[in-house]
């Protein structure tokens, strides 16, 4: 096969140099083919960038005959992205003769068909991107010009790619298989490789390839194995501080952060960065990225001022490596707006997230999918403050753009579908929630393999609103088909596994069954006390206990529950957040029930304080809250 493909390369070579008078002046190719999710949703983020073609690219003078190669791959396939590549030809720009093309009209089956055949590994810019539709279904038309020498971008992009994919031709190999998602070659190539090296320092590479295959693959466990195997090696012959451990370190801990296992996230994490600290200077990029990747963990942990601290450090590397209107600066803003979400501080939070908005405003398409997840952003403020008609506009907005750049059953339209089911769960049209979660779990159950953990969600959403509908059977079975898959693909001790026994504990409450109520809680805490995780969840499961000790009438094992879950509340979230209005109410029905009206009173003052602040006056804890006060009134 490769003679083959060199023999090519070499006629069309000898055809480019016999046909250069025909090739003299600009002209346009069109290329029509159907093209994956995946791939497109790559091809719609490179807007301005650049486009490798790696086989032998077939094109044709005549647009019509790219549209009628278009509506076949279409018809063979409903799930495909339908796009015409639309590709400018300007040969005065060209220099370079390694990547020739020419006509091969008149060695075509068909003649009509006018084909123009480029070389593999043909480099185009992409210009624009224009949605249009062809007997009432959509395509794209991708406009392209060739690049040349003379292509800043691309001289820097081949250095680049030089230096980041190195070794020998196989490793390479490996490499670029891993990078377009081709995971079981991948495998299969690196395991042969294996086999064949008695070298330690390849073996430790190997080793480590094998830990990414795992992890792309969702395999952390086997992910982390083969890291540890690469780690073991490479100890034996290098220092502790060595700059080549330090991203295997990462990698394990970004396995570990997939399994739901925050500390050892962390542990890894700064092994990582503190050989990064010795070898980089302080405003290098790689710094920044670190900083991120730990403020994301404490982040997943619920200590959101330690979040904070390390993702205002990426931050101000990052203002200074990158111009002010750049993508990245934006991620960075968007991280510290979620944070601030996350304690409760939406005024900040929204600051943050428009700060981000703005530049991808500047930066991106009005279509572009990055626009959208800042939509969302935005929008995820608003119903944490229960502005649900806000929230809800924001979704929309977001949605309205997923809608025309996605296909219909993209992963990312699933998102968008649950966020809008949430809003309207919280407003109580709970008929339009569950149309949206049903929407969300067909797309789900379409792009995902069968044992993928995200399939779960929708199970956990349809459990809520069947609870909040007081349709408690359903409510249950729900909650237990969404455990069902978490205990298949999700470790033993996995966050969301304790969240969905709480839940189950806590529909249980509701169904009068408080010793089945009490037992889930438990299995929550077992995991919630015993692994590093995001100690709000635990504080969640212990007001759980509280509320069904308080309907048990056991008054004093109901509050000890409920002084530890305000506890770390307190510690966790700024004082005026909406979790602790929760708390506050709990305890005032708490000391309702035992007849100390006093304290009671004084709670649900303190709850009503935060609501007034933070919640809009038709939110449902609101309402909830003013009713409990009139009932404490009454009472005194």
């Amino acid at each position: 096969m490769a003679f083959f493909m060199r023999a090519l390369h070499q006629q069309l070579e000898q055809l480019h140099e016999k046909q250069s008078d025909q090739f003299n002046k600009k002209f346009t190719v069109y290329r029509g083919q159907g093209i994956s999710q995946d791939d497109f949703q790559q091809l719609s983020h490179i807007k301005g960038g650049l486009l490798s073609f790696n086989n032998f690219l077939s094109t044709s003078t005549e647009r019509h005959v790219a549209i009628g190669f278009l509506k076949e791959s279409l018809r063979k396939s409903e799930q495909n992205v339908g796009v015409l590549f639309i590709m400018t030809i300007e040969p005065e720009k060209i220099t370079r003769k390694n990547i020739p093309f020419a006509s091969i009209e008149e060695y075509s089956a068909v003649k009509t068909e006018n084909e123009i055949l480029f070389s593999m590994h043909t480099v185009f810019r992409v210009q624009d991107l224009k949605q249009t539709t062809m007997n009432n279904r959509p395509f794209w038309e991708v406009q392209l010009t060739l690049t040349d020498d003379n292509d800043e971008q691309l001289a820097n992009l081949t250095a680049t790619m030089n230096k980041e994919i190195d070794g020998s031709r196989w490793y390479r190999m490996g490499q670029l298989l891993l990078r377009i998602g081709q995971f079981d070659k991948a495998e299969e190539l690196y395991t042969a490789l294996l086999e064949q090296t008695s070298n330690n320092s390849d073996k430790a590479g190997i080793y480590n390839q094998l830990g990414e295959v795992k992890y792309h693959q969702e395999q952390d466990t086997e992910a982390i194995a083969f890291y540890e195997i690469s780690l073991e090696i490479q100890r034996k012959t290098l220092p502790e501080d060595h700059s080549s451990l330090s991203p295997i370190y990462s990698n394990i801990a970004l396995a570990y952060n997939g399994m739901g296992d925050y500390s050892k996230a962390l542990e890894f994490y700064e092994k990582s960065h503190k050989i990064q600290e010795k070898a980089l200077p302080p405003n290098h990029p790689d710094l920044a990225t670190s900083y991120n990747n730990i403020g994301l963990v404490y982040n997943n942990m619920g200590d959101y001022s330690k979040a904070l601290q390390f993702y205002e450090k990426d931050l101000e590397i990052t203002k200074k490596a990158l111009p002010q209107n750049h993508p990245s600066l934006a991620a960075s803003y968007n991280n510290i707006g979620q944070v601030y979400a996350n304690m409760g501080d939406y005024s900040k939070a929204l600051k943050f997230y428009e700060k981000s908005h703005q530049i991808f405003e500047e930066a991106l398409p009005p279509n572009h999918p990055s626009l959208a997840t800042s939509y969302n952003n935005i929008g995820l403020v608003y119903n944490n403050m229960g502005d649900y008609s806000k929230a809800l506009e924001f979704y929309e907005k977001s949605d309205r753009i997923k809608e025309k750049a996605l296909p219909p059953n993209h992963p990312d339209l699933a998102v968008s579908y649950n966020n809008i089911g949430g809003v309207y769960a919280n407003m109580g049209d709970y008929s339009k929630a569950l149309e949206y979660f049903k929407k969300t779990q067909k797309i789900l159950v379409e792009s995902l393999p069968a044992n993928h953990s995200n399939l779960a969600y929708p199970y956990n959403w349809f459990g809520k609103v069947y609870r909040s509908m007081k349709d408690y059977p359903k409510a249950l079975e729900n909650f237990e088909k969404c455990l069902s898959i978490r205990e298949k693909t999700l470790p033993e001790n996995h966050p969301d596994r304790a969240t969905t026994y709480s839940n189950i504990g806590d529909v249980h409450r509701l169904m009068g069954k408080y010793e089945k109520a009490l037992e889930f809680h438990r299995k929550a805490l077992n995991i919630q006390e015993n692994v590093q995780c995001n100690p709000l969840q635990c504080a969640t499961t212990y007001i759980n206990l509280g509320e069904t000790y308080r309907k048990m009438k056991d008054y004093s094992t109901a509050l000890t529950y409920f002084q530890r879950g305000l506890e770390i509340r307190e510690k966790k979230l700024p004082k005026k957040h909406p979790d602790l209005a929760v708390v506050y109410h709990n305890l005032s029905k708490l000391y309702l029930s035992s007849r100390q009206y006093n304290l009671s009173m004084k709670n649900i003052q303190q709850a009503i304080e935060i609501a007034q602040e933070k919640l809009s006056s038709t939110h449902p804890h609101f309402i909830e809250y003013k009713k409990t006060f009139e009932k404490n009134r009454k009472k005194m």
